[in-house]
């Protein structure tokens, strides 16, 4: 008797709502979008905005290079980020991907089981996550967040729920590059943190639909599948959303 696997439709990406959220919840992302706000205003009164100060003294921007030039990580907390562009389009005119690296990825945290694995993860005191990537357009703001699979950035592959514990770990706690683009992105995080939640669920989802329908192949080295999700983002339209709630 040959059995058959009924192959799913890909799931669907809902965007998050601010009233599913608790009041504490609500409180700190708020918190979080005061402090993106004083970015914005100090840099707006310097004329200069958040990819602008990761592109300063870096010399020709060139698509695919990372910006800075040596990406940005901090020592202590193990978060690191990069800029880069190869999309294109007048969507986007870049974006950053944002990381968490051993050892500051908690022992107990463990990587994906996957026998099929075509090519080395990196292990041990080289195990980097991918937490999200932020999309900006050409004004120097978020446009969009997205998740990705693993050939994309060449990470270790935590299960959602491991990435997902991972965000609070992220801060970037210095001023290089830049001060208020670092407390931005920092911030960032937390600000959309539902969001990011959603993502990484049906990141998760996609990558298992995809397995299902090509069970021969090491899915995670698919090069035709890039982008798992991307959720559209406005930081006022949030906040105003976060408001509301609250207000009520």
């Amino acid at each position: 008797m040959t059995t058959t696997t009924t192959l799913q439709p890909l799931p669907r990406l809902v965007p998050p709502a601010a009233a599913s959220l608790t009041a504490v919840d609500i409180s700190r992302l708020r918190e979080a979008g005061a402090q993106i706000r004083e970015c914005y205003r100090v840099m707006s009164k310097g004329g200069v905005n958040i990819v602008g100060e990761v592109l300063k003294g870096q010399g020709t921007f060139f698509e695919m290079t990372h910006y800075p030039l040596d990406d940005t990580l901090d020592k202590d907390s193990h978060s690191q980020y990069y800029y880069h562009a190869h999309r294109g389009g007048e969507q986007e005119h870049g974006h950053f991907h944002t990381f968490l690296r051993a050892p500051g990825i908690p022992a107990q945290l463990s990587m994906l089981n996957y026998p099929q694995a075509s090519e080395p993860w990196p292990q041990g005191e080289q195990a980097i996550a991918h937490l999200v990537a932020i999309s900006m357009d050409a004004w120097g703001y978020p446009s969009s967040l997205f998740a990705c699979n693993r050939w994309v950035t060449d990470e270790s592959w935590y299960p959602a729920p491991a990435v997902i514990s991972m965000l609070d770990r992220f801060v970037i706690d210095h001023a290089n590059p830049s001060w208020p683009v670092n407390i931005w992105l920092s911030n960032m995080l937390v600000l959309f943190r539902p969001h990011i939640e959603a993502l990484l669920v049906h990141r998760d989802a996609v990558i298992e639909q995809w397995q299902l329908r090509h069970p021969e192949q090491d899915i995670f080295e698919n090069r035709q599948l890039e982008i798992t999700g991307q959720l559209s983002i406005s930081v006022d339209d949030w906040l105003a959303e976060l408001e509301a709630v609250s207000d009520k």
